[in-house]
């Protein structure tokens, strides 16, 4: 006895040439260090002073072949590429480290400025694709500040205390301290003398 077949039943599901549903989120990135909810966090242009950017994928389909990150200031405008190796690291890393410091010794490189940031992160088709359901979109969401610590400056070599300087100044010049004891004395005498007066008249 034959058996007829019946067409087989299309999946409600379109998908791509590469087998990607169409109706798949656009892929992406979540940062985890420092965390993308975090306010923006400041670093330390210094020696030996590193920064950790990590993530998780989110929606992924396709893993991109590799990830370009570079820092954008917002004073200058410039474009600095962050992590070890040039900017361009490999499309399974989950994290990147890069020295700021270390990055301005370069020769013929602009130094970084201090300003705030912003991490842009894209794959190899660009930063200007548009979302696309499965693929790796762009991302500009983590904003970070650099700044350099002011260097140490002993006594000796001109240091001076900016706060201080008022008090120190009083205290070597006795004309302005004995002016100074003096109104104090006025005050005092007058407040007791107010005092008395209003209480001899309630005794009244």
């Amino acid at each position: 006895m034959s058996t007829t077949l019946s067409p087989t039943r299309a999946s409600s599901t379109s998908s791509t040439s590469t087998g990607i549903p169409q109706t798949a989120a656009a892929g992406g990135l979540s940062f985890t260090q420092p965390p993308n909810t975090a306010a923006p966090s400041f670093y330390k242009i210094a020696p030996d002073n590193v920064i950790t950017f990590g993530w998780n994928f989110t929606s992924l389909y396709s893993t991109p072949t590799h990830l370009t990150m570079s820092a954008v200031c917002s004073a200058n405008g410039n474009t600095y590429p962050v992590g070890p190796t040039n900017g361009i690291i490999d499309g399974n890393a989950r994290s990147v480290t890069w020295n700021p410091y270390d990055y301005n010794q370069i020769p013929g490189v602009t130094p970084l400025a201090e300003a705030s940031y912003t991490l842009h992160v894209w794959d190899e088709r660009g930063p200007n694709v548009g979302a696309q359901p499965g693929l790796f979109s762009p991302n500009a969401q983590m904003t970070f500040a650099l700044y350099k610590p002011q260097s140490y400056t002993p006594i000796a070599d001109g240091w001076s205390c900016t706060a201080c300087s008022g008090a120190l100044g009083l205290a070597s010049n006795p004309l302005s301290l004995g002016l100074l004891a003096t109104t104090v004395v006025m005050v005092v005498s007058g407040w007791h003398l107010l005092r008395n007066g209003f209480g001899g008249q309630r005794e009244r």
